[in-house]
């Protein structure tokens, strides 16, 4: 795989997983979700992955008025890679999610490289009482969702990355993920060096746990050689465990909001920032890693740069 002595610290500070009832520091308003990205690359962080939510009830939502807001606001500020997502609001379909690429043409986007059924009913039974309506008939109505990312859409998104020069992080829930990209790859879709993202612990995807991961990099190893690096999704209370572990493998860590909405066992994170903050602090004591800058990670990358975005 391609390593750098540094980590990328990707941070993800909202996302549409977690709704307003569960933590009041999720961050929900345009103003919310860019000072939480600016205080994350602050932090240490040199990529923000970014969703947005109805600024008046916190409902994931597809809004490119509301993404270019909150990009532009980041970027005003500090120097860090906004990378949208296009998995969205994960009931919305993929060639309605994609829209951001075109309106944003960001250095960076999402893309995810698998359908799977993505449950988050079973966080019903955590609550007695709901901020909003919606809230819970969005999460039981998870019980019959597919996450559709099927090979038709695939064919359909990444020219569309491809098209605004916008690399690709390849999402991948299953093992099966990464030879669908294997696939797009020899066929021309997705052109080498990949950075894949593995997520784990998603009700639908493959479990948080060592040996998983170990897997999928030795599938990733066997795939792709030396053209790849990865960034490592551990989603809840696993978070920091998997994070370490890729750190420990030459990956990457990704932390917050979206992911996990805890410090520690039963401390709420107050902030996006305290996540970096924290990650940074056990790559320093476990591994000597230290992050890497944004600069450090688009020559790494092979970013074009902020300047031929959309967004400044």
């Amino acid at each position: 795989m391609r390593s750098l002595d540094k980590m990328i610290v990707s941070c993800a500070v909202t996302g549409a997983i977690h709704t307003p009832t569960m933590s009041p520091h999720l961050p929900v308003t345009p103003d919310e979700i860019a000072e939480a990205a600016i205080g994350a690359a602050e932090a240490g962080a040199s990529i923000v992955h970014v969703h947005v939510r109805d600024p008046e009830t916190g409902q994931p939502v597809n809004d490119w008025g509301l993404f270019r807001e909150v990009a532009e606001r980041i970027v005003a500020e500090v120097d860090v890679i906004v990378q949208p997502t296009t998995g969205g609001a994960p009931m919305d379909p993929p060639e309605e999610r994609v829209g951001v690429v075109p309106e944003l043409e960001p250095e960076m986007a999402s893309c995810n490289m698998g359908s799977i059924n993505f449950g988050l009913y079973q966080l019903l039974e955590k609550y007695d009482e709901w901020e909003y309506d919606w809230e819970p008939e969005y999460l039981a109505g998870t019980r019959d969702l597919i996450f559709q990312n099927t090979f038709a859409d695939l064919e359909t998104v990444l020219p569309i990355f491809d098209e605004h020069d916008t690399k690709p992080e390849l999402e991948c829930y299953d093992v099966g993920h990464l030879y669908n990209a294997k696939h797009f790859v020899d066929r021309g879709f997705i052109e080498p060096p990949l950075h894949l993202q593995f997520v784990t612990g998603i009700h639908g995807g493959i479990a948080s746990t060592a040996a998983n991961l170990t897997h999928m990099v030795r599938v990733a190893e066997e795939l792709f050689g030396d053209d790849y690096s990865f960034s490592v999704i551990g989603a809840g209370r696993n978070q920091f465990r998997m994070a370490t572990q890729a750190l420990s493998m030459d990956g990457n860590p990704r932390v917050g909001m979206e992911d996990n909405l805890y410090l520690g066992p039963g401390e709420l994170a107050e902030s996006n920032a305290d996540m970096v903050e924290k990650i940074v602090r056990l790559a320093d004591e476990l591994t000597g890693r230290q992050p890497a800058d944004p600069e450090e990670v688009r020559e790494f990358l092979g970013l074009k740069g902020l300047e031929e975005t959309a967004i400044v």
